[in-house]
């Protein structure tokens, strides 16, 4: 059964460890580095980089490996595009397994800059001190502004920064150890932090509730959604609110996990989706 992998972020690209969510006796496993993401080049490129553009994509890759129909696969912003994308080709869907839902609404996009930091006000305040006072009103046109720089001496660190707060938020028991503004600059921090902020200022490139509004066009197809309670990232009600709209999807709350797909709760339920998937076709 073909299963199409949707990573998050938008910009965070994929790993082998993507595969281990799936039976490779079962499943074909497709992982897709979408555009200025993982290995697709240019790195951190944004010209051309919608969300209408990354729909295109996925059908030009279901093309050429020849899939008629595949199961979706997505985690947070993999969400996002997940059911944007099933909403524009319903009939090219098995069915749907989603994990810390983000549906791009102009709330959400305001409380992982502003709402994360009641939980995590360490976190937040380094975020917020790494701009200048005279800025910190339009945190999101700041950091906007310099991730769009081409100096290095300007993106990186301000991709260190960006990387630091969200990777601080990102698990119900965060890492312990103390990281410097420069430490959290790797491989792919300028993808993640800047194609982050270009689909931050353009509000996802979708309409407001679009995709709340047309789920209705897969009210037919099979879903599980996998939530962290403590998910500070994608907070569960937006979650809840996909569950109550989604007739039929079956909606599992993990009771201690936050964001990240490999906290042990998360990670169960995502296999045991895709093993309960396995009668489909």
């Amino acid at each position: 059964m073909p299963v199409i992998f949707l990573h998050g972020g938008p910009g965070a690209g994929t790993a082998p460890t993507c595969r281990r969510f799936f039976d490779p006796d079962h499943y074909r496993i497709i992982l897709v580095d979408q555009r200025g993401s993982g290995r697709s080049t240019p790195e951190a490129e944004i010209q051309d980089n919608t969300t209408t553009h990354l729909i295109f994509d996925l059908e030009l890759v279901r093309e050429h490996l020849e899939i008629e129909r595949w199961v979706v696969f997505g985690g947070s912003w993999g969400s996002t595009l997940a059911l944007a994308y099933g909403q524009s080709h319903p009939d090219r869907c098995i069915g749907f397994i989603l994990r810390g839902v983000f549906l791009f609404s102009v709330g959400e996009i305001d409380w992982f800059l502003h709402g994360m930091g009641r939980f995590f006000p360490e976190a937040a305040r380094d975020f917020s001190n790494y701009i200048p006072v005279d800025e910190r009103d339009g945190l999101l046109a700041a950091y906007y502004t310099r991730l769009m720089d081409p100096n290095p001496e300007i993106h990186r660190p301000a991709a260190a920064a960006w990387c630091a707060y969200e990777n601080a938020c990102s698990r119900l028991i965060p890492s312990t150890r103390k990281l410097g503004r420069n430490d959290t600059y790797y491989a792919g921090a300028l993808s993640i932090s800047r194609i982050e902020a270009h689909y931050m200022v353009n509000d996802g490139f979708l309409e407001p509730n679009q995709l709340l509004g047309g789920i209705s066009v897969l009210k037919n197809h099979p879903a599980v959604i996998v939530q962290g309670r403590y998910d500070m990232v994608c907070p569960i009600r937006t979650a809840s609110r996909l569950a109550q709209s989604w007739a039929g999807a079956a909606y599992r709350i993990i009771p201690d996990a936050g964001h990240s797909s490999m906290e042990q709760g998360v990670r169960s339920a995502l296999v045991l989706a895709t093993n309960d998937f396995r009668s489909l076709r």
